[in-house]
């Protein structure tokens, strides 16, 4: 690719919402670039997950995060049937584990049914052990919409729907700023290629990244720039099978899901996320390694509904940092696309804080900043 191109739309990330959107614009006929500073696709926060396809339970009313997983889980789900690709509705319990996390199931009931998720099913005590034995549950929700995916093969699904759309992805690339020409935009990339790329569209899905990168686009006011956190997650692997069919999930704590259970597509359960705030500098890596002595709090946790966990039965797997837009004393925030209605700037979307449920809800993001930059 030649320097100083022209080109209808550049979207900067290639995780699987970065996937999703360039897939969009490009299927509406826009010519479309995918800049990724990495080598493949999906290396950050896609890939760091518990891979599990939400059902839109734990969000506010109304908030994005609601209506988008609720709408995105539909179509995701369409599209992994459609396209052959491998998941599986495996369901999910929410455990109260004491009497006094009873009133938080109930509201979390509450919470499912007001965003749309209809099947959300409160047990006793006597059905949550009827379907999973090995639990140690005083009362239980059941959500049989949420299951699990192969993450990796969903996004290479959507890099070969956009490549046949005739979309480019050009990796190694890292955009070092975004400045205005005319009535588009002069996107600057160093890397392998180092190129400039005039652009009428420019969509920041940078993950990570997103608050540092618009920060360096011209003409984008400063009070649209949210501060951005950082939540280290680890994940530990269950050494053996687990007694467990369902994915299972202790009432909800602050700035997480809890230690939850999941499963993977060959059956093996894996447990975490934890929280861990830490700093990550403008263009430094995150540090990935899992500290082996956090695997001990997992125990305690864990053994909250499942006390049958053996001594020395975890294992360090891999850690994820999750882009937050809230610190750890502050109430979870919502997912913000902010796109020229909101910061004045024609053409430019924001993606900022897309973590969980931003797999499930890629889809549905893309739609809504298709419809964005379409206006």
């Amino acid at each position: 690719m030649a320097a100083d191109s022209d080109i209808d739309a550049v979207v900067i990330g290639a995780g699987a919402v970065g996937l999703a959107c360039a897939r969009a614009l490009a299927r509406a006929g826009h010519e479309t670039v995918i800049l990724e500073r990495h080598g493949a696709i999906g290396t950050e926060v896609s890939a760091r997950n518990s891979e599990v396809v939400h059902a839109g339970i734990y969000y506010p009313k109304d908030s994005l995060k609601a209506r988008l997983c609720v709408e995105g889980r539909r179509e995701l789900y369409d599209y992994l049937e459609s396209h052959k690709l491998p998941y599986r509705k495996c369901g999910k319990l929410i455990v109260a584990t004491d009497g006094s996390q009873l009133a938080e199931l109930a509201g979390i009931a509450q919470r499912a049914r007001a965003n749309g998720v209809g099947d959300i099913r409160e047990l006793t005590k006597r059905e949550a052990l009827a379907l999973e034995p090995a639990l140690c549950a005083e009362a239980a929700l059941l959500s049989p919409s949420t299951g699990i995916l192969d993450a990796h093969s969903y996004m290479l699904s959507l890099q070969g729907e956009f490549e046949d759309a005739v979309g480019m992805i050009a990796f190694r690339s890292t955009v070092t700023r975004v400045t205005r020409e005319g009535e588009g935009f002069l996107v600057h990339v160093e890397g392998a290629e180092p190129m400039r790329l005039r652009a009428r569209i420019v969509v920041n899905a940078g993950g990570l990244r997103a608050p540092a990168l618009a920060a360096r686009i011209e003409g984008l006011d400063a009070v649209h720039v949210p501060t951005p956190r950082f939540a280290k997650g680890s994940y530990f692997s269950l050494t053996g099978r687990a007694p467990f069919s369902h994915l299972i999930y202790p009432v909800p704590e602050a700035a997480g899901l809890g230690v939850h259970l999941t499963l993977d597509m060959g059956g093996q359960a894996r447990f975490g996320p934890d929280v861990e705030w830490i700093e990550v500098r403008d263009g430094a890596e995150p540090d990935y390694a899992v500290n082996p002595a956090r695997g001990d709090a997992f125990y305690a946790s864990v053994r909250r509904y499942w006390p049958g966990l053996k001594d020395g039965a975890l294992a360090p797997a891999y850690s994820g940092v999750r882009p937050k837009l809230n610190g750890p004393e502050d109430a979870a925030a919502d997912f913000v696309v902010s796109g020229p209605e909101a910061h004045g700037v024609r053409g430019l979307v924001n993606l900022f804080g897309i973590e969980s449920p931003g797999l499930t809800a890629s889809l549905a993001i893309a739609e809504m900043v298709k419809e964005m930059v379409g206006e």
